[in-house]
């Protein structure tokens, strides 16, 4: 629906005061960057020594938002599952290799059980490396280096790969390219400034619709793909045959529900003031029905178009189903009685995806860039799918949903890859 100009900005400045304006929901901010920090020397090399899976793509696989553990307005602590180390990654666990790359404690690559496992991800990267609006370096699925030490993630791969036996790669590429950030930021902005009795919609943005035209389409299913091509290239360099690895590339979870999936109605403030999911209903059914697909139909088509036995897909897209921001099967904390993350239960009745903050999150320990991210309940129950699809050492694909209530011996929710 298109309202005029001066109609939104009457009835939409109460909305803007009462609940913040969006800014920089879902791209990491890095301010600071150098290369991935070295590892000790190892005596292994492809084919030979300890087995480990590595990690490598988006803020959706760097473990941008683990350290939170469902969500809650009563206060950090309550859902505070990894402290503030969560994020640190070099070698003393003082700080992040690269600033705000938030690659998580909780990240899918650790599924133990003698098999290692690194993060080179970062959060807000795309398919190429680029620089973004603020100057921030962002490291691609690319060969990129520089003379500062700057790193493409195939890059980095490469050279870790070389020196390591790598027998599987989970890679999350794409969303950025979709702009998922900015559509996001959009929707919320749409919802926070119209009224509930003349909705703006961000399904009909022209900024939005210009990222699923079919040129467009084509334009990044062929980027995606050139990303995983570049990944089996840096694998090669390494000194690996196809036989010796398998990429397994993972589609995007939902992270709203539908519009009937809702615990709070559109009318008023609550959907984001107490929920943090700030959509419309009709917005919540095509991300959901439309946009979400198409992402994931990107990724899934790249892969078919790179033709690669040892390249898999896991289908994560109903894989946080029941768990999701702001369903009506899940709560608060505090909306479920529940004193902390800790308490009997939580996994199952706690939201897996992070809330949608504003500039609200000045003086606290959060971050807008964690905002719809898988949190530290997410990001387990994606291990768990990890290590299903390793396999002992078989790597396959295939979809991952929840199978049960409660954790596993690991302490992960209970996922089962079919």
């Amino acid at each position: 629906m298109t309202n005029s100009n001066q109609s939104r900005s009457r009835h939409g400045s109460m909305r803007v005061r009462r609940a913040l304006a969006v800014v920089g929901i879902l791209a990491g901010t890095v301010t600071s960057v150098v290369g991935v920090t070295a590892l000790p020397a190892q005596a292994d090399s492809p084919g030979v020594g300890t087995p480990v899976v590595v990690t490598v793509g988006d803020s959706y696989i760097s473990g941008e938002a683990g350290r939170w553990a469902g969500n809650s307005n009563s206060g950090e602590s309550a859902i505070d599952a990894l402290g503030s180390t969560a994020y640190f990654d070099n070698a003393t666990n003082t700080a992040e290799s690269i600033n705000r790359c938030h690659r998580s404690k909780a990240d899918e690559a650790y599924i133990g059980g003698g098999i290692a496992g690194i993060d080179l991800a970062c959060s807000g990267a795309k398919t190429s490396t680029y620089t973004d609006s603020s100057g921030n370096f962002k490291p691609g699925i690319d060969f990129y280096s520089d003379s500062s030490g700057q790193q493409g993630q195939a890059l980095m791969l490469q050279q870790y790969a070389a020196t390591h036996n790598v027998k599987m790669v989970q890679l999350s590429i794409g969303g950025n390219n979709f702009n998922f950030a900015s559509i996001i930021q959009s929707c919320v902005t749409d919802f926070l400034t119209s009224p509930t009795w003349w909705k703006d919609y961000c399904n009909d943005d022209s900024s939005v619709t210009a990222n699923f035209t079919s040129a467009n389409v084509t334009t990044q299913t062929n980027a995606i793909a050139a990303a995983i091509r570049n990944v089996r290239t840096a694998m090669a360099n390494a000194g690996y045959s196809d036989a010796m690895y398998t990429i397994v590339t993972q589609t995007y979870p939902s992270p709203v529900p539908s519009s009937s999936g809702f615990r709070y109605g559109e009318s008023g403030f609550t959907r984001q003031s107490t929920g943090g999911c700030g959509f419309w209903n009709a917005d919540a059914n095509w991300a959901n029905s439309s946009a979400l697909p198409t992402i994931n139909n990107s990724v899934k088509n790249a892969v078919t178009a790179v033709g690669a036995g040892n390249v898999k897909v896991m289908d994560l897209s109903a894989a946080f189903n029941g768990r999701r921001l702001c369903e009506n099967t899940v709560g608060l904390i505090e909306e479920r009685g529940l004193a902390n993350w800790t308490s009997t239960g939580a996994v199952d009745q706690t939201e897996w995806i992070n809330q949608i903050r504003t500039v609200s999150t000045i003086g606290s320990d959060y971050y807008i860039q964690e905002s719809l991210h898988p949190n530290y309940w997410g990001q387990l129950a994606l291990r768990n799918c990890v290590r299903q699809a390793y396999n002992a050492g078989t790597p396959k694909g295939g979809a991952c949903t929840i199978s049960a209530t409660g954790r596993n011996s690991q302490g992960e929710p209970q996922m089962l890859l079919h």
